[in-house]
């Protein structure tokens, strides 16, 4: 795992940059699903820094609440949802995104999600989906590898063609099943294709059994995010989620985009990055 002051190039870096604050955010997102509680030097590892430099951050945090500790192991607390549901409420996600979401799960079923670019991965601020017990349901703030996901190769195709080779050279393809795409020569290939389709499917990529189509959410030209309608592969096919949802996903984007240019918080917050 990455430091999230690495995260931040040097060289834009501005001169009030806090490090220690840097460092005290990379170990609250240390946590995930796979790493629910840790010790101090599992979390330095995945931080990048020494126990020493770990201990101080997870102290402060744990002084602060957000984070609890049982014996030698740390765990993140709910006070930690705070500072979602903050994002959550003042980007207006349950008044803008959410009816689009249960709008398109409504017609079609299975699951949508609208989802932001975050270096190499998609996060999402926003989801809906039937309740099936097929595969696990993706959940707001989850976070997934962008080139295994028809979301992340959108928002890819909505980088200039500068970024978009920077993105790539510093991409590190994981194959997360032995359909995903690892070779950087076809990722720039499919990203074009989306680029030049205006959308993007994907069978199989980020787990077995889901068919994804995705759209970009553009505001003055630019690619400000993604929303995405997905089906369980052998239900669905990528040419009949085209055939079928595409028109609708794209009036949804549309809609979203409006919505994002009355909130200025909307459309600030869902800017790729």
């Amino acid at each position: 795992m990455q430091d999230a002051s690495e995260l931040v190039d040097e060289d834009a870096r501005p001169s009030e940059f806090v490090e220690a604050l840097a460092r005290g955010l990379a170990v609250l997102e240390s946590f995930d699903a796979s790493h629910l509680e840790m010790t101090l030097s599992e979390i330095a590892a995945r931080v990048g820094t020494t126990p020493a430099t770990a201990r101080r951050s997870l102290l402060t945090l744990v002084s602060l609440g957000y984070v609890g500790q049982n014996g030698k192991r740390f765990h993140l607390t709910p006070k930690v949802m705070t500072l979602g549901s903050a994002f959550y409420f003042s980007a207006r996600i349950d008044e803008v995104l959410l009816p689009e979401l249960r709008q398109i799960v409504d017609t079609f079923g299975d699951a949508s999600s609208v989802a932001v670019l975050d270096g190499h991965d998609v996060i999402y601020v926003a989801h809906h989906s039937t309740q099936r017990a097929r595969r696990a349901s993706a959940v707001v703030g989850a976070r997934y590898p962008a080139h295994a996901t028809s979301l992340g190769r959108v928002l890819a195709a909505g980088l200039d063609d500068d970024r978009l080779e920077a993105w790539l050279d510093r991409l590190a393809p994981v194959p997360l099943t032995a359909k995903t795409v690892v070779c950087k020569s076809e990722l720039r290939r499919l990203v074009l294709e989306a680029r030049e389709a205006g959308y993007a499917t994907t069978v199989d990529q980020l787990d077995y059994g889901i068919t994804a189509l995705a759209v970009p959410i553009r505001l003055d030209g630019a690619t400000i995010a993604a929303l995405n309608s997905s089906g369980y592969t052998g239900l669905v096919t990528p040419d009949a989620l085209v055939a079928e949802r595409l028109p609708d996903l794209r009036m949804a984007a549309t809609r979203i985009a409006q919505a994002s240019a009355r909130y200025p918080v909307l459309a600030s917050v869902l800017r790729a990055r």
